[in-house]
């Protein structure tokens, strides 16, 4: 049995075809998305964590490999066992509600995809990623078979232009190398990969009767990707759409980042952004960058590096107003930054439905209030929706030709800041909508069905 598999940087999803329907299938209890996030008692619990889940021969081979590793988690599981800590690793939605009870507990982690093409990582880092990303498709797979009731061994696999990476065509091997070792470590014996974009526009394709040059905007978690493709009820059944596809750009920029823009931006001066030292000298901006960059490996180990704690004291003996400084110092202390983004990422979901929106904060036992209306959102977040519109400028300049229709889709992409800005960049085109956070799966489902049946 076959299956399209979103593995998504925000949110994970699987479908089938039945009967030229697409069937999402439950992931999450009976929701059919999983939100892509992990949380094990201990970083070096995984591989025994891996291990304990894996199905045979998977788990012979991996226990022969990774000796070591696997010596290293029992004794992390013997401290945990001592504690009275579970030893059992949560995803989706559990994972984040475990994370904020107790965020200095555990080991939380946000959208694994958004490390898979990082730069500089050494091989016990490639191998981490890998078991954390193994250990989600594992549950999709055996999530599928009981829904299904029959064997998943099969799929396609979404992914972007682009992984988030420095290292172009590199970060893309290493990216996809690592999710081809992970989901055949988590059972699958047949892999396929389809670029998310032209996924989201093989299910707006279904609905044409008519043929038509597409731009397909596709904006998630983690990269937005721009497609000029063509489409039509007479290309469907192509055994290749490669010659469909006129153009594409790609770029590491995605709801992850505005996030992180509006935390910095918006949260940040509660903890000091705008401080200045007795001197009349600014606070160094990019020590709460670095704070706030979760998708960013080196970023967020500078921040939580001794050096980092001991340049925090200095500078909380300079400041002129250090009760802000020291929220950030609290932040680093108790491993707040992931909370710290999610309270943007929730003040952005509310932005996109109201006019104003307040968030209580919590930080260093004082409860702060802060308030942001939709414009000054759209201010905050100028410079990365201004780049969202030139990639879309790219691809249709690589096309050399008009699109008669873009078609907008991705999770990110419900923003109305970003309806707007495309609507004023392209007032001659129409901008249809279709579901933002299924599109991708529902392609992907045909292609499986294409590729498998």
């Amino acid at each position: 049995m076959y299956i399209g598999f979103d593995y998504g940087t925000s949110n994970c999803a699987a479908a089938v075809m039945e009967q030229g329907r697409v069937r999402r299938l439950p992931l999450d209890g009976q929701d059919p998305y999983l939100t892509s996030t992990l949380y094990a008692p201990h970083r070096d619990a995984i591989p025994l964590l891996l291990a304990n889940a894996l199905d045979e021969p998977q788990r012979q081979r991996y226990l022969q490999q990774h000796a070591g590793a696997l010596a290293k988690a029992q004794r992390a599981r013997r401290e945990l066992e001592e504690e009275g800590l579970p030893f059992r690793c949560l995803l989706g939605k559990a994972a984040t509600e475990q994370y904020l009870l107790e965020p200095e507990e555990g080991y939380y982690l946000k959208s694994p995809k958004s490390f898979l093409g990082a730069t500089g990582l050494s091989t016990p880092q490639l191998t981490l990623f890998r078991d954390l990303v193994a250990i989600m498709m594992l549950h999709i797979r055996r999530a599928a078979e009981n829904a299904l009731q029959r064997e998943v061994k099969q799929a396609v696999i979404g992914q972007p232009v682009n992984f988030q990476g420095l290292r172009g065509d590199d970060s893309n091997r290493q990216a996809r190398a690592l999710l081809v070792q992970a989901a055949e470590l988590a059972g699958f014996a047949e892999i396929q990969f389809q670029y998310e974009p032209i996924a989201a526009g093989l299910e707006y394709e279904s609905t044409l009767r008519q043929e038509q040059t597409v731009l397909v905007i596709d904006i998630g978690g983690g990269t937005t990707d721009c497609s000029v493709l063509r489409m039509g009820p007479g290309r469907r059944g192509a055994p290749e759409r490669d010659a469909d596809l006129l153009a594409h750009t790609g770029m590491r920029l995605g709801g992850n980042d505005l996030d992180i823009r509006l935390a910095v931006l918006g949260l940040m001066p509660l903890c000091g952004l705008d401080g200045i030292n007795q001197r009349g000298l600014p606070m160094p901006h990019s020590l709460f960058w670095d704070a706030m960059s979760i998708n960013d490996l080196q970023a967020q180990s500078r921040f939580f590096a001794d050096a980092t704690g001991r340049q925090l004291q200095t500078l909380l003996r300079e400041v002129r107003q250090p009760e802000q400084l020291s929220r950030l110092a609290w932040i680093r202390q108790h491993r707040q930054t992931h909370h710290m983004v999610w309270e943007a990422e929730q003040m952005k979901m509310q932005l996109s439905e109201q006019t104003v929106c307040r968030r209580t904060l919590l930080l260093h036992q004082q409860a702060l209030e802060v308030d942001v209306s939709q414009l000054q959102m759209a201010a905050m977040l100028a410079p990365l929706l201004e780049k969202i519109g030139s990639l879309a400028d790219d691809a249709i300049h690589d096309a050399a030709t008009q699109p008669d229709v873009i078609f907008l889709t991705g999770g990110s992409a419900r923003s109305p800041l970003i309806r707007d800005v495309l609507a004023a960049r392209y007032p001659s085109i129409p901008l249809v909508t279709g579901d933002h956070a299924g599109s991708v799966i529902a392609g992907l489902a045909r292609w499986a069905e294409h590729c498998f049946a």
